[in-house]
């Protein structure tokens, strides 16, 4: 399987936004991309496409139905665990894994986004660095660009290699249109501290003026590598 795992150091940071960013310039770029977003909390279940899969959806301009690319949706602004067991009907992790499986014969490469950071639970017994592991695919850490991102993106990145997954590169996004005078340093400390690269630094802006913040080089070798 080809493609990254998007995963946050928080939620509400812009991993939509960047990953919506991602699907619209590989898209333009020639290659043909999947997206799946597993679980969606915070969202009316009658609603054929819930806000996050469908922003990743016309991003990518994919047409493939709602029961691959957003199995499970929740009222519940919470982790899905407790979305889930809220309005008890649990997340079935085997779906989830068929699922991703399925778009990625679909797809040339698939881009998948948790919800909140890696930790988060999906289950009782699984969360999302589990289900990263099982469709091994490599990490995309999105971090907000401000104070205390150095902390929370190490942590993240230490987390993920204890669970036996690659983290594939870093990338910061200004998430409240916002400066607090960190935006110069964050960058070259996490790259040090972690050894991950950084595949950019996104403004607050709308997700197609996210494209010229990312580093295609480094994001287009990358797949290249993994397509090798």
């Amino acid at each position: 399987m080809r493609g990254w795992f998007i995963t946050g150091t928080d939620t509400g940071i812009g991993k939509t936004y960047v990953g919506c960013a991602l699907a619209r310039g590989l898209r333009r770029r020639g290659w043909d991309v999947g997206v799946m977003k597993p679980v969606e909390t915070g969202h009316g279940v009658a609603e054929a496409w819930p806000a996050d899969a469908q922003a990743l959806v016309e991003a990518a301009g994919v047409a493939d139905p709602p029961s691959l690319v957003v199995p499970y949706v929740y009222q519940l602004p919470a982790a899905p665990w407790v979305a889930a067991r809220a309005e008890g009907r649990p997340v079935h992790f085997p779906k989830l894994v068929e699922a991703a499986r399925e778009l990625a014969t679909r797809h040339r490469l698939l881009l998948v986004e948790g919800a909140g950071g890696l930790a988060v639970p999906i289950d009782a017994r699984h969360n999302w660095a589990d289900l990263a592991h099982a469709l091994s695919l490599p990490l995309l850490v999105v971090a907000p660009n401000q104070l205390g991102t150095i902390n929370h993106t190490v942590l993240t990145v230490a987390y993920a290699r204890a669970r036996g997954l690659a983290v594939a590169g870093f990338i910061l996004n200004q998430v409240r249109g916002q400066v607090d005078g960190t935006e110069a340093t964050n960058r070259p400390v996490i790259e040090a501290l972690t050894g991950v690269p950084c595949w950019g630094e996104l403004g607050h802006a709308d997700a197609s003026a996210g494209e010229d913040g990312l580093v295609w080089p480094a994001i287009v070798a990358a797949l290249e590598e993994q397509s090798a």
